[in-house]
């Protein structure tokens, strides 16, 4: 996941023309390291070696050595954050708000207490602004700082297309574990609207990105026709998921389509 963060920043910086920033891409890499070891941690299961999930029990079954990475990532942030502007900083303090609160039981319902992500149709939509905002508006903040202009239009724009992406993505995730989260009381999107609406619900997220690309994209540029592929084999592998597949499926193939995104426009600007 870390390296998908990373790949998503280089997106960003070949779009907009601008060297990648490297305190950024570090940012990204420490920072989803230790975020996403953090909510496992937090969420610990009451038998972790019994877990239907095989990335817990390994987790668990390298615990000292996970939390010593945890503990590792969170404390190099405090470097690298010094080293971007103070409007990236503002906007890592935002984000890392909204991240540890995600999981975190801060409020309570009577003797319940839950987090951001149990409140009904919210989880996605964290998960994707925060994805969005750190893999677009932090490169282009910084890009910004190396005077590379980009106008307001363009960079909303580009917010709304990397939202659309990424929420796309989110969705197959949620109808994984729709029966754990159903249990658990987490109202997430294939909870509320179904299995098979949740996979109408992601093609329409994918068709509405194309129709961004094709609308704000110069001409069928290298850019427009890597984009445009990846959305098509995003579609289809959200189209071949199933909640009963092998957890490595969405881990390899799925999010493997963030780190892909960028090197099918590395490859269609070549050939």
């Amino acid at each position: 996941m870390s390296l998908c963060a990373v790949a998503q920043a280089l997106v960003t910086f070949h779009l907009i023309k601008s060297q990648p920033d490297y305190a950024v891409l570090a940012l990204l890499f420490t920072s989803t390291l230790g975020i996403y070891n953090f909510c496992i941690l937090i969420t610990k299961p009451k038998r972790p070696n019994a877990s239907p999930y095989f990335r817990i029990r390994w987790f668990y079954a390298h615990y000292r050595l996970m939390v010593t990475f945890t503990i590792v990532s969170l404390l190099s942030l405090v470097p690298l954050f010094f080293l971007v502007s103070t409007e990236s900083r503002l906007l890592l303090v935002f984000l890392s708000v909204i991240s540890f609160c995600y999981g975190l039981p801060l409020f309570s319902l009577g003797e319940q207490k839950f987090g951001l992500r149990n409140i009904p149709g919210l989880k996605p939509f964290l998960i994707t602004i925060v994805w969005t905002l750190s893999t677009v508006l932090l490169p282009v903040l910084e890009a910004q700082e190396m005077h590379i202009t980009i106008s307001m239009r363009d960079t909303v724009i580009l917010i709304a297309k990397r939202f659309l992406f990424i929420f796309a993505l989110t969705v197959p995730f949620d109808i994984r574990d729709l029966f754990e989260d159903n249990k658990l009381g987490v109202r997430t999107i294939p909870v509320m609207l179904g299995e098979k609406r949740a996979y109408l619900f992601c093609q329409f997220l994918l068709g509405a990105y194309i129709i961004l690309l094709f609308i704000y994209q110069k001409g069928f540029t290298p850019d427009f026709l890597a984009l445009t592929f990846t959305a098509f084999l995003t579609g289809w592998l959200i189209f071949k998921s199933k909640w009963e597949k092998d957890e490595y499926y969405y881990f390899f193939y799925m999010d493997g389509v963030l780190i892909l995104q960028y090197v099918f426009l590395l490859l269609f600007k070549v050939f």
